[in-house]
């Protein structure tokens, strides 16, 4: 009886979310322009053939299948394009951390996945995660994200150096070069961009993972605040797939919790 009621309310909870794709206008949603911004492998970059490919990528078109939408992908170079939204040139932005500062701005969906932040630097440095032990050392961010906030606000005040990138390969590059001390990434993203890599086999993560809500802990989507329809077919899709086993399926190769390949 408990797995009736379940499957009921599931069921339920899915029909509103699609029913209220409809009500926002007389004619149903088609479609869904996600924004991404396609330079942060594995969760979003273009292969050798120029396609769309990563996590975000594929929990995107997932959702949209389970909506029975078409999702079509507006490429950024800014993740955090909150203007352009606004402008209506896409529906929703792709694969971003909810903050207290961001949610000024826009509403998020339930997360899709948890992330962590840490400090990245060569084995020998050293090196903490804090203002004291960074004091003086060049830190490297990407232009645009939330780590870039965090650190501006909390760490340049103390005497680090923040430096800003566009693209992860050019930072990646700047710190293999000896251009920067550290980096704060995501996990994820710099084990795939440098600790599994033959020229990463020199760094790795230095202390604890940083914990504050100016980084967020998971990732999400980001949408008008009116757009509360969308935001909730969302979530009752996301749901669906997680009973199903599809969202599964799609997140272990991604292995989010797994350490570097190398010691």
């Amino acid at each position: 009886m408990l797995l009736i009621r379940t499957c009921v309310a599931l069921f339920l909870s899915l029909m509103a979310g699609v029913a209220s794709l409809v009500l926002a206008g007389d004619q149903p949603r088609r479609e869904i322009r996600f924004a991404v911004a396609a330079q942060f492998p594995p969760f979003q970059s273009r292969n050798e053939q120029g396609q769309l490919v990563g996590l975000n990528i594929e929990l995107g078109d997932a959702l949209c299948i389970q909506l029975n939408v078409r999702c079509t992908w507006v490429d950024q170079i800014l993740v955090e394009d909150f203007p352009a939204l606004e402008a209506r040139q896409f529906d929703a932005i792709m694969g971003m951390a909810p903050t207290s500062k961001r949610r000024q701005w826009v509403s998020f969906t339930d997360d899709l996945y948890p992330i962590s932040t840490c400090l990245v630097a060569r084995k020998t440095s050293g090196l903490k995660p804090n203002a004291r032990s960074l004091k003086g050392k060049r830190v490297g961010v990407l232009v645009g994200s939330n780590r870039e906030a965090f650190a501006l606000k909390k760490w340049a005040p103390k005497g680090v150096i923040v430096k800003g990138f566009w693209r992860n390969d050019e930072l990646i590059r700047s710190l293999l070069a000896g251009d920067i001390d550290a980096t704060l990434q995501g996990k994820v993203e710099i084990r795939e961009a440098l600790l599994d890599t033959a020229d990463g086999q020199d760094f790795g993560f230095l202390g604890s993972a940083v914990s504050i809500e100016l980084l967020g802990s998971g990732v999400a989507i980001a949408l008008r605040k009116p757009d509360t329809a969308l935001r909730n077919a969302l979530n009752g899709a996301l749901e669906q797939l997680k009973q199903s086993g599809e969202y599964q399926r799609i997140i272990r190769p991604y292995r989010l919790d797994a350490l570097p390949s190398r010691p």
